[in-house]
């Protein structure tokens, strides 16, 4: 099912000051508006299962794809195929906002948002929004399909840490405090 403009969710990290806005959730593709704040930006990391699009809508951008940076402003476009390493970045002083579109849809990557940016709302991740609990933040890479950096790039890693984190009932917990919006 579309969402439409009027009921899209909206997630705001005021960690980073970034907001991240669920357009369109489908099985074929998921949407997403994001308001990077100046010199904002991600660390490297894969998607297993998916490849994400990049277009710029307003200010510059930085995606960098497999060690290739493309530095793109308004209408330009830059795509990370499944499990290419990638990241993101505004290195200027204005904000950047951007539209990622996940080919196919994938209704984690909303829940990980979700949960990470409720995390950091509530004081519970480093000045750089990482959780500061690991069970946490192998739940948030496993609902996303992520692959971050060193032993969080190991899928059997967070796969074991996510199942003892859900046989603890931290995900329970989780999803009780951070609930999905009503559609």
């Amino acid at each position: 099912m579309a969402i439409t403009q009027a009921a899209a969710r909206r997630y705001v990290n005021p960690v980073i000051q970034d907001v991240a806005t669920f357009l369109d959730t489908e099985d074929d593709r998921t949407v997403v508006e994001i308001e990077l704040a100046a010199g904002g930006g991600n660390p490297p990391h894969r998607h297993r299962s998916y490849a994400e699009r990049f277009t710029v809508l307003e200010g510059r951008l930085t995606v960098v794809v497999d060690g290739v940076a493309h530095d793109l402003e308004a209408g330009g476009q830059a795509t990370a195929p499944p499990m290419a390493r990638h990241n993101f970045a505004n290195a200027t002083a204005e904000r950047t906002v951007f539209r990622v579109e996940l080919r196919p849809g994938h209704p984690g990557f909303e829940k990980a948002i979700r949960v990470a940016y409720g995390l950091a709302a509530d004081g519970r991740t480093t000045r750089k929004a990482i959780p500061r609990n690991p069970l946490h933040t192998a739940l948030i890479l496993a609902w996303s399909d992520m692959l971050g950096p060193g032993l969080l790039g190991s899928s059997p890693v967070i796969r074991a840490v996510a199942s003892v984190a859900r046989a603890l009932g931290v995900e329970r917990r989780l999803e009780r405090r951070y609930p999905a919006a009503r559609r």
